[in-house]
């Protein structure tokens, strides 16, 4: 199992669609488009992939589509959690089968585990496949988070359980599971997912980040990125800056996928802005907010 490369600048990719199905044409549009700007990866189907609004055959559809097109050419990790843990090892195995480098898979996000079930999902799915498994800590969205104790003991049991995407906004706990779980296994990843913990993640030992902003401005966390590794901390700081202007996006509407694709179009990518319910379009006065947020921060 190799995770040399799981790190850097992984966007969670928008799934693009049009009249409810993918399309194909804007999605490797978006690939293309991200690769030459040097992402590191990508996240298909995540947060804002909308795997929460499709079916397994559509998240499988999708998933075929991002691997083939990525080509290898950089890391694809596949989004493959679920409230159910037999579809979360379905669509696991699924993104093995096609090549996928990776996966993230969040917790059930319905029903309340005990500690003990929830061992025992992230363990099917452990055992289910041999390629590298990053959890998904989204303790807003999923109400319950899973601490840097319970993680370690996951990767103590499971060797291929190999990272993390921590989106939570407390630098504590991103820097409890960076000490305490890399010290144990010190080629663990984490990631945060909120884009402007990506410094402090990065000083901590941190591998990097999974930022939705990535989609649209991904010149800010590539830049804030390949900074800190040359030792520019100037720059990666000043870019911080800017990308912090942005954040206030993120609470213009609930789920935020109609943001980041609005974002995407305003900042030059002609791609649809169509979204699945229940996520609904932008309306036009959010829109003039966001694009208000995108000329502050001098994108548009």
């Amino acid at each position: 199992m190799n995770t040399e490369k799981l790190e850097g600048i992984f966007p969670p990719i928008s799934t693009i669609v049009k009249n409810g199905i993918l399309d194909k044409e804007g999605m490797k549009f978006l690939i293309e488009d991200l690769i030459e700007k040097g992402v590191n990866g990508f996240l298909f189907l995540g947060t804002g992939g909308e795997f929460a609004h499709m079916n397994a055959e559509e998240r499988m559809d999708a998933a075929e589509f991002a691997v083939k097109t990525v080509n290898r050419r950089v890391p694809c990790l596949i989004g493959t959690g679920s409230t159910s843990t037999r579809e979360a090892v379905l669509l696991s195995r699924h993104a093995e089968e096609i090549g996928a480098d990776g996966i993230l898979a969040v917790n059930p996000y319905y029903a309340k585990l005990s500690e003990e079930n929830l061992f025992r999902h992230y363990g099917e799915i452990a055992e289910a496949v041999k390629i590298p498994v990053l959890l998904y800590n989204f303790p807003d969205f999923t109400g319950t988070d899973l601490s840097p104790d319970f993680v370690l003991k996951l990767v103590k049991k499971y060797s291929n359980i190999a990272g993390i995407k921590e989106t939570t906004d407390a630098a504590g706990h991103i820097r409890e599971m960076i000490l305490k779980v890399k010290k144990e296994r010190p080629d663990f990843k984490v990631f945060c997912g909120y884009d402007d913990h990506l410094l402090n993640t990065l000083f901590l030992g941190g591998a990097g980040a999974i930022p939705a902003s990535a989609n649209f401005a991904p010149q800010l966390t590539i830049g804030i990125y390949q900074s800190f590794k040359k030792g520019d901390f100037k720059t990666a700081g000043k870019l911080h800056q800017k990308l912090a202007a942005l954040l206030p996006l993120y609470k213009l509407d609930f789920p935020f996928v109609n943001v980041i694709k609005e974002a995407t179009r305003m900042c030059g990518l002609e791609v649809s802005t169509e979204v699945l319910p229940p996520a609904y379009p932008l309306s036009e006065e959010k829109k003039k907010k966001l694009t208000d947020l995108l000329k502050e921060a001098e994108l548009i």
